[in-house]
């Protein structure tokens, strides 16, 4: 019996962690808010700078269907993960996803400068618009697409940026078609946008 007793609290301590595990998952992954009815999803009243300087507003998330990722140059894994992911996702689709963006929007404006975030993203690809601007800025912008971004002070000095890790699927009217789970399967995460090209 004591044998017994010993496998059963093993396994609902493992049943535990796998909640929590899914728990953080669900929470990293969610967005916060639900997008204004009737209108773009993310669009507000904020500006953002592009990577080459630009001064830019909420539309120029629309006119073509895009791939939108909130994270930060100085993420150790979750956001060079997905931008190796969106490097894969344009050289898999080719010609036909030519008209799909994609859109890297920093979480923290401190560190990623426009000429940041232009280093950072011209090794994925061309079609890959570095966004940043003043915190305030990026705090609005990232509460109209009810994103997630909480700075964690390090152990070791300085800090990290905890923040919703979904790549948000916008069509060309920039309406909402779906999103991309950090860790999704790749087949799954192409044929969404195999299916978000064609519309």
């Amino acid at each position: 019996m004591g044998t017994l007793k010993t496998i059963r609290v093993v396994l609902w301590t493992l049943v535990a962690v796998a909640a929590v595990g899914a728990t953080w998952l669900w929470y990293a992954n969610r967005p916060t808010e639900i997008a204004v009815a009737g209108a773009p999803y993310g669009a507000g009243d904020y500006q953002l700078v592009t990577h080459t300087g630009e001064t830019v507003d909420d539309t120029i998330f629309v006119g073509q269907p895009s791939a939108v990722f909130f994270g930060f140059t100085h993420c150790p894994d979750v956001c060079p993960t997905t931008m190796g992911d969106m490097q894969h996702w344009f050289a898999e689709l080719g010609d036909e996803g030519r008209d799909l963006r994609g859109f890297f929007v920093s979480v923290d404006p401190e560190r990623d400068t426009p000429e940041v975030l232009g280093e950072y993203v011209s090794w994925v690809s061309d079609r890959i618009t570095g966004l940043t601007g003043e915190p305030a800025e990026i705090e609005k912008a990232a509460a109209a697409w009810g994103v997630h971004a909480e700075q964690v002070p390090l152990d070791e000095g300085g800090y990290t940026v905890n923040h919703t890790a979904s790549v948000f699927l916008l069509d060309e009217n920039g309406e909402f078609f779906g999103t991309i789970a950090y860790g999704e399967n790749p087949e799954t995460a192409l044929g969404k946008l195999r299916r978000l090209v064609s519309g």
